[in-house]
């Protein structure tokens, strides 16, 4: 009890700081980077059935994620009172808010199951690309998907808020049982293994499907049997309150306008690389599921900083939580460093992974230079938006993400990409002034302190 309570006595030094940074930040980036590992080498799998399969699928995959911000506003804004609430120790007003924002999300996972199952159609009909049997293969996956999309939603929801308040340790725990069991369905179902049927993408959507669900129900063993650092009370999910709903509705909302604007951009820079071409679009594939990766990575330590920026601020202590919002950045930087020394070293062998069409591999190996400095500007974004986060300054970075998605993504990479003739290195070169430019935005709000006069 000692250790969950620590925020209410004093502020803790520098050092336990950094210890406090990394004990939640290590477990969050082993636990966010399993997904899209797992995504990274489903995508080598279905990459090596064709490189129409690989971009149909990349395609729904970013579908998915653009769906899922609609969560984000129960997910964040669950987050940010949980962590006040710990800080201050009312553990009962925890528990409260995970159960409704369960009772939303059940609700939510119909909706976003038709979304996903009679929607996905209609985004493939903007791609104008070479082989529409992409669409075929991308269709597939994502409407297999949607018939889990219930138990998925909601195990996303609980491991999402357990996450973001500091129980890391669990949540990695249980994510690399899922994404373990997802790698291993997908080479029996993908390729028809062992006697297994070959259902090629579909067996991809079915992998998905069967992991993440029975995750789901080993989240809620653990959520009732108090080893979590939440509990879910059955009286909880079964009476909903409307002021907490509105209260959740109105911390999330930002969130969910700032990280859609966002999915959209990245979808739209997708269509434009489908307008270019199944090579260029195929190429851009990779490098998003390479930047997947790498993001979650760079989002284990904007969770921690998030998780100790809320704690502290729920116990009075700001200097605290400006502390270890710096310190997260540092370790975050550092990371991205490595990170791009590691792409640089390795630039001339990442493609071949991922394919074996030459045109691809050579596109790629282009744009690696490009690729590999965006993850320092990335990083310390990603962390100075935890930071804001953490500290309840949502609007702020709504509007910074409105501003920036529609001038860059939007805009600026059609500008450069096409009328400028660039092609994909246009897009991601706009995607680095825009990671630079939001950085220097948080980290000049951050260090300002506004946000400390912020009331939830």
């Amino acid at each position: 009890m000692q250790k969950r309570n620590e925020f209410m006595t004093e502020p803790i030094s520098k050092r336990k700081t950094l210890k406090e940074v990394l004990k939640t930040s290590l477990p969050a980036v082993v636990d966010l980077s399993s997904q899209t590992f797992t995504w990274l080498i489903e995508a080598i799998m279905i990459g090596h059935l064709s490189t129409a399969a690989l971009a149909g699928v990349g395609i729904s995959q970013q579908i998915i994620l653009l769906t899922f911000t609609i969560l984000l506003t129960f997910v964040v804004g669950s987050s940010i009172i949980t962590a006040r609430y710990l800080g201050a120790g009312d553990h009962w007003n925890a528990n409260h808010i995970l159960g409704q924002s369960i009772i939303v999300g059940a609700a939510l996972s119909i909706l976003i199951a038709l979304v996903w199952y009679y929607g996905a159609p209609l985004i493939y009909t903007v791609i104008r690309e070479e082989q529409p049997i992409a669409q075929m293969y991308g269709i597939k996956y994502i409407s297999t998907i949607a018939w889990f999309a219930p138990l998925i939603i909601i195990n996303f929801i609980a491991l999402g808020i357990l996450r973001s308040v500091g129980d890391t340790l669990i949540t990695m725990k249980v994510n690399l049982f899922i994404n373990s069991l997802n790698l291993i369905l997908d080479g029996l179902l993908i390729f028809g293994l062992f006697g297994f049927p070959r259902l090629e993408t579909m067996g991809a959507g079915l992998a998905v499907g069967i992991s993440h669900s029975i995750g789901f129900f080993i989240t809620f063993y653990l959520l009732r049997s108090r080893k979590t650092v939440l509990f879910l009370a059955f009286v909880e999910i079964t009476r909903p309150n409307l002021d907490t709903f509105k209260t959740l509705i109105k911390l999330g909302i930002p969130t969910t306008v700032e990280q859609a604007i966002w999915s959209v951009g990245q979808l739209v820079m997708s269509v434009y690389a489908g307008w270019l071409g199944i090579v260029v679009l195929a190429t851009h594939q990779v490098f998003v599921r390479i930047q997947m990766v790498i993001t979650m990575i760079f989002f284990g330590f904007g969770i921690s900083s998030m998780s100790i920026v809320g704690k502290s601020l729920g116990a009075d202590h700001d200097k605290q939580a400006k502390r270890a919002g710096a310190i997260a950045a540092l370790v975050g930087f550092t990371a991205a460093c490595i990170i791009c020394s590691f792409l640089l070293l390795a630039s001339n062998h990442i493609m071949d992974i991922f394919t074996d069409d030459i045109a691809v591999i050579a596109l790629g190996n282009s744009l690696i230079l490009i690729f590999a400095f965006i993850q320092l500007p990335k990083s310390l974004n990603i962390v100075y938006s935890g930071n804001l986060r953490g500290s309840a300054d949502l609007n702020w970075l709504m509007w910074l993400a409105v501003f920036t998605a529609t001038g860059y993504e939007i805009i600026g990479s059609w500008i450069l990409a096409i009328p400028l003739g660039m092609g994909l290195a246009g897009i991601w070169l706009i995607q680095g002034f825009d990671e630079l430019t939001r950085f220097l935005l948080n980290y000049w709000r951050f260090k300002k302190g506004k946000w400390k006069k912020l009331n939830l």
